[in-house]
């Protein structure tokens, strides 16, 4: 889909779908949403550039991500998309920024995308002046959103290391505790994939960033540049912050793998005990259930009774004896 965003008098203007050539000029941000071949000749007719496919997209060397065609830039991060719908993954944007708009390419909406389409609407004049001013505008669209994201994934990390530790010390049912630290896994894990994910969309700016700085002098306009380091300060705080988010998830993923272990033992260890408890009880009935002719205590009036007496407390002595050296 082709949607441009162009201020007209003072107001929004959002065109969508096939427009004259005359008209893509005047737009300040073309935005492309899973691009048909017909909607992308159309931008490269009216801006007289090569717009990446998206294999070319998806290249993870960084000359092919980060490079400049003539006036143009072309920018190629991966972007975090899906978190609220528990789908989430990764896409590959570019951004093609050039003199007179700037071009977005992308296969998916982050939800950045949305609500500065939505900030448009409210404050056309001050973000859709320039092409390198939307663009730094939305990059700080997405850091706030990231910022947000990494905030509730900690909350969600708090929640279930207390869930799970809580439930380590809880006097409960086994299933019930299996359930609980099961919970605790499967969040641990989503928190991971999130962080892994966020990282990676961090890191992409970051190196967007570093590319813009080394060309800010024809790229961006001076009123623009201190965006710059000001997002450049984010990303850094962001990137720290997700990846102490990152070792505490692994640090609580191994704690409740070892309360996992230790429930575990604690099963194991009582099944050995059994064992071990029946072991003497087993051999005495063997004995006595062998087919030999002369075995006097099968004639002997109280034989039964003396060995089942003989069996229990041949099953006790054990119990006692790992009692007293504390192994139960």
């Amino acid at each position: 889909m082709l949607t441009t965003y162009s201020v007209e008098a003072g107001q929004l203007v959002v065109r969508e779908g096939a427009q004259a050539t005359e008209t893509l000029g005047r737009a300040v941000w073309i935005d492309l949403l899973t691009p048909t071949q017909e909607e992308e000749r159309q931008v490269q007719a009216a801006l007289r550039l090569e717009i990446p496919t998206r294999e070319e997209m998806q290249e993870i060397e960084s000359s092919s991500r980060l490079y400049r065609e003539e006036d143009a830039l072309f920018l190629t991060a991966p972007f975090l998309y899906g978190v609220e719908g528990g789908e989430l993954g990764s896409t590959a944007i570019t951004f093609v920024l050039g003199n007179s708009a700037l071009v977005t390419v992308r296969y998916a909406t982050p939800k950045a995308f949305a609500v500065f389409s939505a900030r448009c609407q409210r404050t056309p004049v001050q973000l859709l002046t320039t092409p390198d001013g939307v663009m730094l505008h939305l990059f700080e669209q997405v850091v706030d959103r990231l910022a947000d994201i990494l905030e509730r994934i900690a909350a969600e990390m708090d929640r279930a290391s207390q869930a799970a530790f809580r439930t380590a010390k809880a006097k409960v049912k086994a299933t019930t505790k299996d359930a609980d630290l099961k919970d605790a896994l499967i969040t641990l894990g989503q928190v991971g994939e999130v962080t892994t994910r966020a990282s990676e969309t961090l890191l992409g700016l970051s190196r967007i960033l570093t590319f813009l700085t080394a060309e800010k002098a024809t790229a961006v306009r001076r009123e623009n540049q201190p965006l710059i380091k000001t997002l450049v300060r984010d990303v850094r705080s962001l990137v720290e912050h997700a990846n102490f988010l990152n070792s505490k998830a692994n640090f609580l993923l191994d704690a409740v793998l070892g309360i996992i272990n230790v429930e575990q033992n604690a099963i194991i260890k009582t099944f050995t005990v059994a064992s071990v408890a029946l072991m003497p009880p087993t051999l005495i009935a063997s004995i006595y259930g062998m087919n030999f002719q002369v075995m006097p205590e099968l004639t002997w009036k109280f034989g039964y009774p003396m060995a089942l007496v003989v069996m229990i407390v041949s099953a006790v002595l054990p119990i006692l004896y790992f009692k007293r050296k504390g192994w139960l």
